[in-house]
């Protein structure tokens, strides 16, 4: 989807700055693409993630616009790593092909009680927010907080709101919400303050299945209206 033809996402389309690399303890480096959520940053992040390798690292934590380097400190140093962090991120990352996966949501009523409240807020009506949730090609940037759940960029601007002042206690598996400029599904029912537009009847995590998590980092993402 090119920028001229989506609607408009506040910044989802910017470059990112040069990468900076920090040491982030004493056995974890950070390379940085910038703080912007955007989709450049996204594909630099995913060509870092091809590209670096290196002896003693433990692990690799991607997020929107950075990656986090864990090392084991018996094995190597920030200084033995550096240099290979360098030249991965150094390298432009050409837009790659990515898997399409389209969400059924139930928008609205018991199973999206933050719909009227987004619409009130961006002078919408809940019929307008769900056609521009619904128009959006999302990306999954990164999995994280709980095991599936994907943090989805390119959120128009024009239904960004506010996280919930006092997170709800329990949110419904298969929740479809926005938080910020960032949209997301809850795979499990956990805690939240991210505000509830619908549900989906797709299971974004399975222990027994292979691979357990529905979506993974890369994929595109679109919302469609269900009505059963």
């Amino acid at each position: 989807m090119m920028a001229d033809s989506a609607p408009h996402v506040a910044g989802w389309y910017l470059s990112p700055p040069e990468p900076v690399i920090t040491p982030a303890s004493d056995c974890s480096l950070l390379v940085c693409f910038g703080e912007q959520i955007s989709l450049a940053s996204h594909r630099r992040v995913r060509g870092f993630l091809r590209r670096f390798a290196a002896p003693g690292v433990v692990n690799l934590h991607p997020a929107y616009a950075s990656v986090l380097i864990s090392f084991d400190p018996l094995r190597t140093s920030h200084a033995e790593l550096a240099p290979a962090a360098r030249a991965a991120a150094a390298a432009g990352e050409p837009e790659a092909e990515s898997r399409l996966v389209e969400i059924p949501v139930l928008y609205g009523g018991e199973f999206g009680p933050d719909l009227a409240g987004v619409a009130a807020l961006n002078g919408l009506t809940p019929e307008q927010v769900i056609a521009i949730h619904s128009s959006a090609e999302y990306t999954v940037c990164f999995l994280g907080f709980s095991p599936g759940f994907p943090y989805l960029g390119g959120l128009p601007e024009a239904i960004a709101t506010p996280r919930l002042a006092a997170p709800r206690k329990l949110v419904p598996a298969g929740s479809v919400a926005i938080g910020g400029s960032q949209a997301g599904i809850y795979p499990a029912a956990s805690p939240g303050g991210w505000r509830i537009l619908g549900r989906t009847p797709l299971e974004l995590f399975r222990a027994d299945r292979e691979p357990p998590a529905l979506l993974e980092m890369g994929d595109r993402v679109r919302f469609v209206e269900w009505r059963p």
